[in-house]
């Protein structure tokens, strides 16, 4: 049996994708992982104390184990709300329309 798990350590901008693989110790911390895989350097931006990490799309407590396979997420902040955005375009008479995911102009 074998202490060492392979996992990865991703950051997405809007226009680039970063995911580093891992080998590391079964019993590693998230923050250590993170630190491990070196992307804090790539992306001087990120601040571990403000933004939230998750495990394939679920945002996780920092304390959480990790398992082989597992790939570690750095959220990047929402630029908008999504609730404030949703009523800005209900006042600019915008709607969804049930099948349509597309934006239409209601008359």
């Amino acid at each position: 049996m074998t202490d060492q798990i392979n996992i990865e350590v991703a950051y997405a901008l809007p226009d680039e994708q970063t995911i580093i693989p891992l080998q590391v110790d079964k019993n590693i911390s998230i923050n250590d992982a993170i630190i491990q895989s070196k992307i804090l350097e790539k992306y001087t931006d990120i601040d571990l104390k403000k933004q939230k990490i998750g495990i394939f799309g679920k945002v996780i407590k920092k304390g959480t184990r990790l398992y082989a396979g597992d790939r570690i997420e750095i959220y990047r902040p929402l630029i908008a709300d999504p609730k404030e955005a949703r009523r800005k375009r209900a006042a600019e008479g915008k709607k969804l329309t049930k099948g349509n995911n597309n934006l239409i102009k209601s008359k």
